[in-house]
């Protein structure tokens, strides 16, 4: 498929510019908590735990072997970079097979390769949505370019793979479909080979999702894995905004979402009558948009790193409405006022790029703590207490935290007692009385309290009960184990 396949001067030069505007952040502290859970879940790995069973977290496993790999945040960034640079040539690959117009290339790719790169978007950060997209962009490539049922059924393995990051990634199984449907001929024959494919899409997408509940299974975590990696997210998708209580009407809680549905639907009853009209790659980047802005809004939640999803069809949107001197070139608006007024409407939250620059300025000339304190006054505290547990235990002592702990897991790498590794975690799926039984039960070689988070009082006591109190910073508490 990519054979004598010679990358562009141009797409070189861009891809040097992406490499170049990441390095900053393989610099950058153990701070950002989503990263800080997947480092000390790859810790878990390491050590032979099983993930669900004896560290918990609630996304599929794929980034935490990543986090594994990479052991600490300068080499899962810079695992990350490489994997965009990757994703860019794919998505370049792609673009190539869509349009005829070198120019839409060039402008899609270019496109695509800005708004990974942005700080708005947390595009420096290792989060699941930057690496589902190139496994996602495969299975595109395979389903486009390929016409045999085998390539249906790959292309469902490589979407497979990328819900294996994260689980709205499977949405995008409707771009696919839809193609397919809008350049059906309706008769008997065609009909029966379209079943078989979409058949064969589904299956591919089946057997990875499937290996992964057998090894969890043989692991004696199968019902673990469900749980966490699939279930909670249906209650995750209709907490946000309504909360998740059990009284709140099922349309309340889940009317938005609901709507949204019935928008894609129409949606795409629009696009199938329009299929006629319109060229093949214009239905698709507009189906496209339309599944990746569904999964992207399907909690409902205002984090821009969900935005990620919906990056692609738009670069492509956009590469359309700069070069292409069609009807095409009118219409590709509509879509893309849609995709803008998403962010607006659901009021996702901003960050600075030049927040990002600043903080790389401090580092090559300010002090570490100044660089420390660009991103949180807790960061120093946090270096500075995992260094005094990394000098008072050993690699296979446990320590507990209560508060937001999962920056101190990652940084001394060790890990608590119980399957927690985040104060969240135990709020929304445990209990004071759950952690504080585990912790009678496998008693911790340090507790920590963080200042800005005070323990429940049973949690206190335990700790002034079995444990001495020692010197720690800023306000926080360390308990060391004397009886061990």
């Amino acid at each position: 498929m990519f054979k004598k396949l010679r990358l562009p001067v141009w797409l070189l030069i861009t891809l040097g510019g992406v490499f170049l505007v990441h390095i900053p952040s393989f610099f950058e502290p153990f701070y950002y908590g989503d990263e800080m859970i997947y480092l000390t879940l790859g810790e878990g790995i390491h050590r032979g735990l099983v993930l669900y069973k004896n560290l918990h977290d609630n996304k599929p496993p794929l980034l935490y072997f990543l986090a594994a790999i990479g052991g600490n945040v300068f080499w899962l960034r810079a695992i990350l970079c490489f994997w965009m640079i990757a994703t860019i040539i794919l998505f370049w690959y792609f673009m190539k097979l869509l349009f005829k117009n070198n120019k839409t290339v060039i402008a899609s790719t270019i496109v695509f390769a800005v708004s990974i790169s942005l700080p708005f978007f947390e595009g420096f950060v290792a989060n699941a949505e930057l690496f589902m997209i190139m496994p996602t962009i495969a299975a595109f490539i395979v389903a486009w370019k390929g016409k045999g049922l085998k390539s249906a059924f790959l292309a469902g393995l490589l979407l497979s793979i990328a819900a294996l990051f994260k689980i709205p990634s499977i949405f995008d199984i409707g771009a696919i479909i839809a193609i397919w449907i809008f350049a059906l001929q309706f008769r008997i024959k065609n009909i029966r080979h379209f079943a078989i494919k979409t058949c064969l899409l589904l299956l591919g997408i089946a057997v990875p999702i499937s290996i992964t509940f057998v090894w969890y299974f043989l692991r004696g975590a199968f019902h673990e894995y469900l749980v966490a990696a699939f279930l909670q997210n249906f209650g995750y998708v209709s907490s946000w905004g309504t909360g998740s209580a059990n009284q709140i009407p099922f349309l309340v809680k889940n009317g938005p979402l609901l709507l949204r549905t019935l928008f894609v639907i129409v949606s795409f009853v629009f696009l199938f009558f329009l299929r006629k009209k319109r060229s093949k790659a214009f239905l698709f980047a507009c189906a496209w948009l339309i599944t990746s802005l569904f999964a992207a809004t399907l909690s409902a939640r205002p984090y821009p790193h969900y935005f990620i999803q919906v990056l692609p069809s738009i670069s492509l949107l956009i590469g359309l409405l700069i070069t292409d001197d069609s009807f095409e070139q009118a219409l590709v608006i509509l879509p893309l006022t849609a995709a803008f007024l998403v962010p607006v409407y659901f009021q996702f939250w901003q960050y600075s790029s030049n927040i990002y620059i600043d903080r790389f300025q401090t580092l090559l000339t300010k002090s570490s703590s100044e660089y420390f304190d660009k991103f949180s006054p807790t960061v120093e505290r946090n270096y500075e207490l995992s260094r005094q547990i990394v000098q008072t235990t050993t690699a296979t002592d446990t320590v507990f935290v209560w508060g937001d702990s999962a920056a101190i897991y990652a940084l001394s790498k060790r890990l608590p007692p119980i399957k927690y590794v985040a104060d969240y975690h135990i709020t929304d799926f445990s209990s004071v009385d759950e952690t504080l039984a585990g912790l009678n039960q496998n008693p911790p070689k340090i507790i920590v309290f963080l200042a800005e988070s005070p323990p429940p009082q049973s949690i206190y006591l335990f700790a002034k009960l079995h444990y001495r109190q020692l010197e720690a910073a800023q306000n926080s508490s360390v308990w060391y184990n004397t009886s061990q």
